[in-house]
């Protein structure tokens, strides 16, 4: 921007899109509210402190740049005049509304204070302007209410309580029976707290109130539940938000009133109808709050007919103008509409696809576009169990299906049970209704069941956000937080009792039911093939056995770009065999072991090349060290013992000798193969020989890729590789079989990166083993950073945990280098990458930039790295 010292914004001042990235200074809901207020749809007047007021009040020990000051009070006044009412005016007062708005949507996350303005004079002002006593003491009542909790700390539930206890006092059950002398009393009880707990009166000057709130939405940018939400959401912290002051209008003077919010299409499914909620007579946080249940917003059709045909045409304008589903929220004013709020909604990962491939069908965005509209990770939402429709279950009660999917689990009644218990087992967070600090119990549940609460409410859009399950607003349920149940229709469900969700039609279901996997079909499986088509890196999938390729294939993988070899001899039948190879003599004995383990590793492998059907498949050679497969107690030793022959003693002592202080840099890998030979020769029988055999028996071609493992000097490989095609060729001429097969290293010793240029004169193939070079690279032990890794992040040391999103800077430039290297000596060597990393979309991303081959991740991440690998291509385009 060139005038930095821009500080304050009014409505129509700034535009969401083009020069300037206004969305950046002014958020997303003030950018939104600009762009309206500039197409002439009815918004109330405001202005925006943006983005950079609010880093430099962090920068600044809480403190504003004096610059402000003067914009700050000529946007008020500017406001004065546009709405012809004065702050503090007793006859004619100006009420303002002070919300939060970062550039990326953190719905709930933030503070937002409303009818910021009444005081004990001017509500006698806000009674004589309405003529309505009731709802002047119903706004002044709410506003010390959220003041209070908002800026000044008290605990909401303290005003609940006196408000709980007049109602009962009065024997009415909803807010609006109360009459305006109760809430009169009420807001002298709301005071009296506030004295209590503060030593302070309840401001009564207007402007201090402003300042006050201000200041607060800005400190809640860094509340515990905002910055949890950015880290599971991987937003920057330093992106800040602005606060957006606006008139108050009011939904809640009388039944010729009402506010909403609602979306453009259907969030949950992305089905293309009006979707959304509103309450006649109410203000905007009891739609959200989930305190009344709301009604589908099509009713208003019947209630408003006018206003209502106004809204679906102003939203359709700005879903055709921002191209994308927009999320709205709006105030009817004595039957005037006003729009107080557009962005881009967030959706579930079903909607994002459905409606990415809607809009490309419709002509609204290209095919390019609608594969940028959906989060990699999202996807990870489409790829989990949804309830086998064959099973039968006793569908308890039925709520509001706030958030697709299917969820079993142990119900736990608050967020720090979640938390406490969420690590070592599934459970389902039943609350009355969720409020934003319980994010982080959310995100470790299964799924979420509220009583109260509609479809646009906290759980139900926070849960759509993170591709939870959730049923809402399940109103026959009446939970008991303390005791720690809930009752429903005379069952009685208890703290561990096991519950079943299904999201997508609201049942809840007492006990577990069977769920299915789902698969690529209808509209996703459009969608990949866009991505297949966009993307030009290669995605294989980590697999060891033949139903994990099974279900590599399903999800589109490309061939097998790492099978551990050594899962297969931790098989029950096996072990003994493996252990009886550790722990002999001779390599006699040990080769009289191996042949045991031959016919296994033929078999295992025979499965794979099958389910793969010609596509590649990247065999690893034996890796961890052997002291891993053997007892790890005498007794252990003394149940092996029996088994295989040899005495306890020989086993435990053998064990002990094997025992290293540092196994990941140990006698592993190539290591092994070089110190028992046997060992490499056995695996590499069993490959060529699988790939004979079923070229003989099944006519189809199978090319294997022997991978050495842990190679971090060209003289080790060259070792291994002797021993790989001496016995292929053995076994070509025995088998009287001709096959093409690869003989290839993993990059994941520094030193093996260092010297590619070297080691690719010996290989056919080079797969960065990204796990164990991080390992290497940063002198993280991989089993015990977590102690610290934590920490770490905290403290904003490392940006992220490099195990699971590679160090570029660091780790990332070893495997660039490998590449290089190795492609100067081996024009179109293939180079891939199989450690963790594989299925990260930041790390494919990478991958994507420095030109590999393909990634390999585990079968599940597999659609998440296509998608991310179409992402890459697309906005490499964009860039040149």
């Amino acid at each position: 921007m060139a005038d930095k010292t821009k500080f304050v914004y009014s409505f129509g001042e700034g535009k969401a899109e083009g020069e300037g990235k206004m969305k950046d200074l002014l958020g997303g809901k003030g950018a939104g509210l600009a762009e309206m207020t500039n197409s002439g749809i009815p918004v109330p007047p405001g202005f925006t402190l943006t983005t950079e007021v609010c880093n430099y009040f962090y920068a600044h020990d809480q403190k504003l740049p004096e610059e402000l000051n003067q914009q700050y009070e000529e946007a008020i006044e500017k406001l004065e005049k546009a709405t012809g009412k004065k702050f503090g005016d007793n006859k004619n007062p100006l009420l303002v509304s002070v919300r939060s708005g970062a550039k990326i949507s953190m719905p709930g996350m933030m503070d937002t204070v409303l009818n910021l303005g009444l005081t004990d004079e001017t509500v006698a002002g806000l009674i004589s302007q309405t003529g309505n006593p009731r709802f002047a003491y119903d706004a002044y009542r709410r506003f010390i209410h959220m003041f209070a909790n908002v800026v000044l700390g008290i605990s909401k539930d303290e005003f609940e309580e006196i408000l709980t206890q007049k109602k009962e006092e009065l024997g009415v059950k909803l807010d609006t029976e109360l009459k305006a002398e109760d809430l009169q009393d009420l807001i002298a009880q709301y005071k009296t707290l506030v004295k209590e707990k503060t030593g302070k009166d309840f401001p009564q000057d207007p402007r201090i109130q402003l300042d006050m709130a201000r200041d607060a939405v800005f400190k809640s940018w860094n509340t515990p539940r905002a910055v949890t939400y950015r880290k599971l959401n991987k937003i920057a912290d330093d992106l800040g938000t602005a606060v957006n002051v606006q008139a108050m209008v009011f939904g809640n003077m009388g039944d010729d009133c009402a506010t909403g919010v609602g979306f453009t299409r259907n969030p949950s499914t992305g089905e293309k109808a009006f979707y959304g909620e509103y309450l006649t007579n109410a203000q905007g946080e009891d739609v959200v709050a989930g305190i009344r249940t709301p009604k589908p917003i099509n009713e208003l059709e019947k209630d408003m007919p006018e206003v209502f045909k106004q809204l679906k045409e102003i939203t359709d304008k700005l879903e055709k103008h921002y191209r994308d589903v927009q999320d709205f929220e709006f105030t009817i004013e004595k039957g005037k509409l006003y729009m107080l709020q557009t962005r881009s909604g967030k959706r579930t990962a079903h909607a994002a696809v459905k409606i990415a491939v809607d809009m490309v069908k419709e002509g609204l965005i290209k095919k390019e576009e609608a594969l940028l509209r959906v989060e990699p990770n999202q996807i990870n939402q489409l790829l989990h169990p949804i309830l086998d429709p064959s099973s039968k279950y006793e569908v308890i009660t039925k709520g509001l299906p706030a958030s697709p999917g299917a969820a079993v689990g142990k119900v736990v009644f608050s967020s720090e049970d979640a938390i406490t218990q969420g690590d070592t087992e599934k459970v389902i967070l039943v609350r009355m209704e969720t409020n934003p600090d319980d994010i982080a119990g959310m995100n470790i549940s299964q799924g979420v069941l509220t009583a109260r609460g509609g479809m646009t409410s906290h759980a139900a859009v926070v849960a759509r956000g993170m591709g939870k399950c959730c049923v809402a607003g399940c109103e026959e349920i009446k939970v008991f937080e303390k005791e720690k149940k809930f009752l429903v229709k005379g069952v009685e469900v208890k703290e561990g009792d096991f519950i079943t969700l299904n999201g997508s039609t609201g049942e809840v279901i007492l006990g577990k039911v069977p769920t299915i996997e789902p698969g690529l079909t209808g509209d996703f499986g459009e969608f990949m093939a866009w991505a297949d088509e966009a993307r030009e890196i290669g995605v294989r999938a980590n697999a060891d056995i033949p139903r994990d390729a099974k279900v590599a294939r399903g999800f589109g993988a490309e061939g097998i770009g790492l099978c551990r070899t050594e899962h297969m001899f931790f098989a029950e039948e096996r072990l003994p065999f493996m252990q009886q190879m550790i722990v002999a003599d001779t390599e006699e004995g040990r080769k009289e072991a191996l042949a045991k383990l031959l016919e296994f590793q033929k078999e295992d492998f025979k499965g794979l090349f099958k389910e793969m059907e010609g596509l590649p498949v990247t065999i690893r050679t034996l890796d961890p060290p052997l002291h891993e497969f053997l007892p790890k107690t005498e007794e252990e030793a003394l149940e092996l013992s029996k088994k295989i022959g040899v005495p306890a003693e020989k086993i435990w002592s053998r064990a002990a000798e094997l025992h290293e202080f540092n196994p990941m840099l140990g006698h592993r890998g190539c290591r092994l193969g070089i110190t028992y030979p046997e060992i490499t020769e056995m695996q590499a029988k069993a490959i060529i020989l699988a790939a004979c055999e079923l070229k003989k028996e099944e006519g189809f071609e199978v090319v294997p890729e022997i991978m050495i493992p842990l190679v971090g000097n060209v003289s080790e490989l060259r070792h291994q590789k002797e021993v790989v095609v001496k016995v292929a060729e053995e076994v070509m001429k025995e088998e009287g079989v001709e096959i093409e097969y690869h003989v290839g290293t993993m990059i994941e010793v520094p030193r093996g990166a260092l010297t590619a240029d070297e080691v690719a004169e010996e290989a056919d193939f080079f797969s960065c083993g990204t796990n164990d070079l991080t390992q290497m690279t940063m002198g993280f032990s991989r089993d015990d950073s977590g102690k610290f890794i934590k920490v770490y992040l905290d403290q904003k040391i490392l940006k992220s945990d490099p195990f699971q999103t590679l160090d570029q800077e660091g780790v990332g430039q070893l495997v660039k280098m490998a590449v290089e290297k190795g492609r100067k000596v081996k024009k179109d060597l293939k180079v891939g990458i199989c450690g963790e990393h594989g299925g990260d979309p930041d790390s494919v991303k990478f991958c994507h930039k420095i030109g590999l081959t393909y990634v390999s991740c585990s079968p599940y991440r597999v659609p998440i790295a296509r998608l991310a690998a179409a992402q890459a291509a697309v906005e490499e385009k964009q860039e040149k």
